[in-house]
């Protein structure tokens, strides 16, 4: 361990107790920041160092290789959380290295609708605009109103409105056009304290209708709090949610993104669904004004062979949800040579590419 200024170098960090997979060799240097200068100090080592840099907050949606990162890992801390009320609207900001889950409990706290079906997801808040996370209905985009970031390159620390972001399905403008530019140092969000939560999700819907104390809460924080044990409660019957007790969450939740389709590249697919007597479950959704279907990546993977509790060398699937592959002991190399095994053979049955939602670092 050596420093560095003001920062703590260390060397030789093993990645894969940073991550909810367990996997990944050392990183050849590591650097902790949980500020804004430190954050510059260590893009600065990096350019002196003439290395690359990989940012790591949660470590829940990332991959590294067995060989490790010949680089610098910038360990994102930044915790600050702050709170401002108008008549209109609250606005939290929050360090992008805050745990998510620590921001939703905060926000239903005070009585805050909107991140309350995104309860229980791993990771950072930083981490939460790059591919814009979603779950039961709800999408972080809906309620963050700007976000900080500071160009890698140039060390500029920049404003982002909420609409600059370009925000899609499990997208952003840092996961693809300004993918590696930015690092997120902040996010601030509007919500608001006077909204009544809004269950649109199927799953939840249902399974809250199934629960009669539900209905009869009149309590704003009552339902949230009732609305995120819920979610909860779904979530871990998936091994959705990291528990050492399971080793079906040893994992990055769900590897693939749902596929989107427009009309006509569902009308072949559904016309190939039907030659192999099949009925496939979709989803109608409008992107841009236009008109799409969203298929579940969980039904391809089935479909094409890999059942619940699939295993393949030291990787598998999650006996509790076909859409996480899992480390059952093995190395990233199976990991990633059984997600390549599932992408070939959808593509091949069905003629759709399944996207991987982890960072995949090599």
């Amino acid at each position: 361990m050596t420093k560095h200024n003001v920062l703590i170098v260390k060397e030789n960090i093993l990645l894969s107790e940073y991550t909810t997979i367990k996997l990944g060799g050392a990183a050849k240097y590591f650097i902790e920041c949980d500020s804004e200068d430190s954050v510059k100090d260590a893009l600065k080592f990096a350019k002196e160092k003439k290395c690359r840099l990989q940012v790591l907050a949660g470590g829940s949606n990332i991959v590294f290789s067995d060989e490790g990162f010949d680089g610098l890992i910038l360990k994102m801390s930044i915790k600050v959380v702050s709170l401002t009320k108008s008549k209109e609207s609250c606005f939290i900001t929050s360090g992008a290295g805050e745990i998510w889950d620590d921001f939703v409990k905060f926000s239903i706290e005070n009585e805050f609708t909107g991140a309350e079906c995104l309860s229980g997801i791993p990771g950072s808040v930083g981490a939460t605009p790059v591919q814009n996370v979603g779950a039961y209905g709800q999408e972080v985009s809906e309620i963050i109103h700007s976000l900080k970031a500071i160009d890698k390159e140039s060390l500029e620390v920049i404003n982002f409105s909420g609409e600059e972001c370009r925000f899609g399905y499990r997208d952003s403008r840092f996961k693809s056009a300004d993918k590696d530019k930015y690092i997120i140092l902040e996010v601030v969000f509007k919500m608001n304290a006077n909204k009544e939560p809004e269950i649109r999700y199927p799953e939840l819907k249902n399974y809250l209708e199934s629960l009669e104390k539900f209905s009869a809460l009149s309590d704003r924080k009552e339902k949230l709090n009732f609305i995120r044990n819920a979610v909860l409660t779904l979530r871990q019957k998936k091994s959705m949610i990291i528990d050492s007790n399971d080793p079906n969450s040893v994992s990055c939740g769900s590897f693939f993104t749902n596929p989107v389709l427009d009309v006509p590249e569902f009308e072949e697919f559904r016309t190939k669904c039907e030659v192999m007597k099949l009925s496939p479950p979709f989803y109608k959704t409008t992107m841009s004004g236009i008109e799409r279907m969203k298929i579940p990546a969980a039904w391809l993977v089935e479909q094409s062979g890999f059942v619940k509790g699939f295993k393949a060398k030291g990787a598998g699937i999650s006996s509790s949800h076909s859409l996480a592959i899992i480390n059952t002991g093995g190395k990233t190399s199976d990991v990633l040579s059984l997600s390549g095994e599932i992408m070939r053979k959808v593509k091949e049955k069905f003629g759709i590419t399944l996207t991987p939602e982890p960072v995949i670092v090599k």
